[in-house]
């Protein structure tokens, strides 16, 4: 597994503000307006599982097999970049920031983060650009709170009812079926979370609860919290 992007940075450790959350919940458009809003880097880690299920697939290697994984992420050279306002995702030299969110990648990725050696691997990438951010950096997926940066000054689990998170979705997809939204990420929740619990919060984070909140509610809810817990306040 090669080619993370890092920050060299330099001075005092960057501040990290870990946010969890189920599918739905605004984990990534959230995390992203906070990155930018706090002048930090940002980081979806589910990025990198999708990237590495694009790639298994790719090869036509069996998802569902760990050998074939493991055995994949040998040449995986994967690269994505920190800056909130310019968000792309590159496997060698194929741009896979769309292909990622392919119905057939989001089929299989569960099984691929599901593997030990492969989540402990992209795990040490994820804490390498973490220690390269230059000021601070958001990094958003379903176990940074508690396995990837379970040490963090900020840790929120950012969740939603969800019914909420289903039709949120939805909207996101258009052409989609509402009901097919709702059980897909049913489906999602319930095989990711056979390898992670990330729908209750561990002892020391945050909820952010946006059943009733706006966008920008839940941004300056999750921006309230960074600032309770870390001292750092943002600008507009």
């Amino acid at each position: 597994m090669t080619g993370d992007q890092v920050n060299a940075g330099a001075g005092a450790a960057p501040v990290v503000v870990a946010i969890d959350g189920p599918a739905g919940s605004g984990k990534s458009s959230v995390s992203k307006a906070a990155a930018s809003r706090l002048g930090y880097d940002y980081l979806d880690t589910g990025a990198a599982y999708r990237a590495l299920a694009w790639h298994v697939l790719a090869r036509g290697a069996d998802t569902g097999d760990a050998a074939d994984v493991l055995d994949a992420t040998g040449d995986f050279d994967f690269w994505i970049s920190t800056d909130p306002a310019a968000y792309a995702v590159r496997v060698g030299q194929a741009d896979v920031t769309e292909a990622i969110r392919e119905p057939r990648v989001s089929d299989v990725v569960s099984g691929v983060a599901r593997v030990p050696a492969v989540r402990e691997a992209v795990t040490a990438m994820f804490r390498r650009i973490m220690a390269g951010a230059s000021r601070g950096i958001v990094v958003e997926g379903r176990d940074i709170t508690t396995v990837v940066a379970p040490d963090a000054p900020v840790r929120i689990l950012l969740t939603a009812a969800p019914e909420v998170r289903a039709e949120r979705r939805s909207a996101e997809l258009s052409g989609e079926d509402a009901a097919a939204v709702a059980a897909a990420l049913t489906r999602r929740d319930a095989s990711d979370s056979a390898v992670v619990d990330f729908l209750s919060a561990a002892p020391g984070v945050e909820v952010v609860d946006s059943t009733e909140l706006d966008f920008e509610q839940t941004v300056d809810a999750v921006l309230a919290v960074v600032a309770e817990k870390a001292g750092v306040h943002h600008g507009r």
